[in-house]
């Protein structure tokens, strides 16, 4: 019984879970056989009644001999039927076959001349083409089906035919090589059937011999000329060849993928001079487009929504074109530099981008590709914006899926790209984040999760650091792309939560939602770590905050986060004086260690806190408990500022002194105007509609705090603008110093190489002048020995 039990035992938990597996698909296939069973009795007793009684005589049924018919030649329930049988290996698919049909020798040599202009003699019926069933994801990245099948010929045929048919190869060979170029070339066979079908040529048969005959010769052509180009435009232009366009798709790869060299896949064309490069370039970039867009229109709902029919042969024709040319535009994305040529190459992505729905593997390394030109931190303002612009196309006539495919991607780019910042970089970031601000708006609901997502991710990095504060964990929320992760969601919730853009669309923000997770994550970001040394990364937060809070009407307590710095050890000890640069704050989130304690970082800390409160303070300057609201931090102000002015424990700052009386004054007088205000009001508080309607068509600039902002912001600007030129200056002086040391040292080894030609020349001539006095000595010995000789 024990033994039994173990049996059980071992049964169960090696093998239960395979039967019952096996089970289940014995099952499902099954219930397969018997709904189409169902199926099929429920369409025969249809058709009994629609076709009617036949008389009580029974339909005579022709039974096909299985086991030797082709498999092309069989419909799925005769296989079924038939069993699972092995085929004979010698029954082969008649589109497998290759070579030329079997014929009678006289129609074989008639037909001669029409194989070699055809290019191949095989024929690929639809009829025999049988594809598999494959899943979503496969099917997308299809480029033909049965009906599009490619005519080409693939380099396997070409082989098998050269070994079964070596006289047909060598006449191929003789007449029509391009017929034997078997790289990606042969997939736009087909295009040429299509664009002869279009009417492009309907002369007599033995003009259009001789002009296929011409065009041959000048596509075999080995280099490429503006000639040929300038016949291709001319084409294109006129008609719409997409003969001509199909060669502009291969000179336009050639040109590519110039100066690669590949022995598998030679280049149809080689490229020398540098005008055809360019002719091809923009001819190709221009105008493809065009022909794609005349031949297959593109169809746009209300919405915005692009709209291609993929059902066509056309379509399915042309779809190899369009792939390769998409390739070819992503290659060549990657090996230029010029911003002229960059921004027009990027622009013709996107009148592209609704034929490459179809096509999500090449759509991904296109929203890969674009996306880091948009990043980089050397793409131009011009790269940037134009990198931008295809992406919100994408967005905008895209489904779901790649949607959010590019939200992922546009965000990944974001975080890479502002790893660096510094004076030179922080524009460019900028205009990242406010472009890509734009993209979250435009699908609120796929915005909402995704943007969830990352903020949560957000939540989590904060909460690592907090939990495991062991070996630096800090670093991973105090750097320049947590910050910029937080600065950015804040622009895209005060972009799309206003209530100006709610009041457009007609109902609350989705987005809305995620006001409150991000403002709990700022907060404990900026508290994490509350040391002088990251006082500027509190300010970079604080400005984000209140940018959050000025375009969505939230209030965010962020007084006590300021008055924090003023209370810190940093701000209430004397500073010691330096001869350090005053830190800019607008590129920095953490302050050097020897800025520490002097007085140009204190004067500095002094001056963001005044004009933070200022601006803070200033989005309730009109509202109606401004007086209670502002009472605790003046009460707060005025104690640090009594504090500061003794002289033992206080720290003696008068430019700090002044600047925070000033605001104190300006604040009282704001707290004065709300009160004469409020004084003239009839209304209770309980009245929540007039509260909120207090002073609202009151303009803020009026007030006096709002006053004293404008003021200072003007200040502000100008030094920045002076600061920057300054910058500029010193940037140019450099590069001019840099410049000049430079040739100086260029001047210099041109000098030593001056000298040691100098020295090589003495040294030559000193040993020409020994050569010459050696030689003298031995003509003198030689006359010596030959005078003894005579004596």
């Amino acid at each position: 019984m024990v033994k039994n039990v173990k049996q059980t035992k071992k049964f169960e938990k090696k093998h239960l879970k395979g039967v019952l597996e096996r089970r289940k698909v014995v099952q499902k296939i099954k219930q397969k056989e018997q709904i189409k069973q169902k199926k099929q009795a429920k369409k025969s007793q249809d058709d009994a009644f629609i076709k009617g009684p036949d008389g009580g005589k029974k339909p005579v049924h022709v039974k096909k001999n299985l086991g030797t018919a082709a498999a092309g030649e069989m419909t799925v329930d005769d296989f079924f039927q038939g069993g699972f049988e092995i085929l004979d290996k010698k029954t082969k698919d008649a589109s497998g076959k290759l070579g030329k049909r079997k014929r009678d020798q006289e129609e074989s040599d008639a037909e001669g001349e029409q194989s070699a202009d055809e290019g191949s003699d095989v024929d690929f019926s639809d009829d025999d083409i049988s594809h598999d069933e494959v899943s979503d994801d496969e099917e997308d990245d299809e480029v033909v089906d049965g009906a599009a099948a490619p005519t080409g010929m693939t380099k396997e045929a070409m082989a098998s035919l050269a070994d079964k048919d070596p006289e047909f190869y060598k006449f191929l060979k003789e007449n029509d090589p391009e017929a034997l170029e078997f790289d990606e070339n042969a997939d736009f066979s087909e295009i040429d059937e299509l664009s002869g079908s279009e009417g492009e040529g309907e002369e007599p048969k033995k003009k259009k011999q001789k002009k296929d005959t011409k065009a041959a010769d000048d596509e075999n052509a080995s280099e490429l000329t503006q000639k040929m180009i300038a016949k291709w435009k001319t084409q294109i232009e006129e008609t719409k060849s997409l003969r001509a366009a199909r060669q502009v798709v291969i000179a336009f790869r050639c040109a590519a993928h110039l100066n690669e060299d590949d022995d598998e896949k030679p280049q149809r064309y080689t490229i020398n001079n540098p005008d055809a490069f360019n002719d091809i370039l923009v001819l190709a970039l221009k105008h493809i487009p065009e022909v794609l867009a005349h031949h297959v229109p593109v169809k746009e709902s209300a919405s915005g929504k692009a709209y291609v029919n993929t059902d066509t042969k056309k379509f399915k024709i042309l779809s190899q074109l369009v792939k390769n040319y998409a390739a070819s535009i992503i290659h060549l994305l990657g090996t230029l530099s010029d911003e002229p040529t960059l921004k027009l190459t990027i622009s013709a992505l996107e009148p592209l981008l609704p034929y490459l729905l179809s096509f999500r593997k090449l759509l991904k390394v296109l929203i890969k590709t674009v996306v880091a030109f948009w990043s980089q931190s050397a793409s131009t303002e011009a790269t940037r914006i134009t990198a931008f612009l295809v992406a919100r196309r994408l967005m905008v006539i895209s489904d779901k899926g790649v949607r959010e495919t590019v939200l992922k991607a546009v965000y990944q780019g974001l975080v890479q790209g502002c790893r660096l910042t510094n004076v030179n970089t922080v524009a460019g970031i900028n205009i990242m984040k406010n472009s890509a601000a734009e993209l979250w708006g435009l699908d609120q609901t796929l915005g909402y999760t995704t943007a969830f997502g990352f903020i949560r991710q957000l939540a989590i990095h904060l909460r690592n650091s907090i939990v495991n504060n062991k070996n630096n964990a800090f670093r991973n929320v105090y750097n320049w792309q947590y910050v910029h992760s937080l600065d950015f969601w804040s622009c895209v919730l005060a972009e799309h939560c206003s209530p100006l853009k709610e009041a457009e669309a007609g109902k609350e923000s989705q987005l809305k939602l995620l006001i409150y997770p991000l403002v709990q994550v700022t907060l404990g970001a900026m508290r994490l770590i509350p040391t002088a040394l990251y006082f500027p990364l509190r300010f970079q937060l604080i400005r984000s905050l209140l940018r959050l809070s000025r375009a969505t009407d939230t209030y965010i307590p962020l007084a006590s986060t300021l008055l924090e710095v003023l209370n810190s050890a940093e701000m209430k000890k004397p500073p010691k004086s330096s001869t350090l640069k005053p830190l800019d704050f607008a590129t920095a989130y953490k302050a050097p260690k020897s800025y520490l304690r002097t007085r140009v970082y204190q004067d500095g800390l002094g001056e963001q806190v005044v004009e933070l409160l200022a601006e803070y303070f200033v989005l309730w300057s009109r509202n109606i408990a401004f007086p209670e609201f502002s009472l605790p931090v003046v009460v707060a102000l005025k104690r640090w500022l009594k504090d500061s002015r003794k002289k033992t424990t206080g720290n003696n700052n008068g430019k700090i002194g002044t600047q925070l009386a000033l605001l104190v004054q300006k604040i009282e007088s704001n707290a004065k105007f709300i009160e004469d205000k409020r004084n003239r009001v009839d209304f209770a508080p309980n009245d929540r509609t007039q509260v909120e309607a207090f002073l609202r068509d009151f303009e803020w600039e009026k007030t006096p705090l709002g006053a004293f902002v404008v003021s200072q912001r003007k200040l502000r600007a100008e030094k920045r603008k002076m600061m920057e030129e300054a910058r500029k200056e010193d940037e140019k002086k450099r590069k001019e110093e840099e410049e000049e040391e430079r040739l100086g040292k260029q001047a210099e080894d041109e000098e030593d190489s001056d000298e040691e030609d100098h020295d090589d020349l003495a040294e030559d001539d000193e040993e020409e002048d020994d050569e010459e006095e050696d030689d003298e000595e031995e003509d003198e010995e030689e006359e010596e020995e030959e005078e003894e000789d005579d004596e």
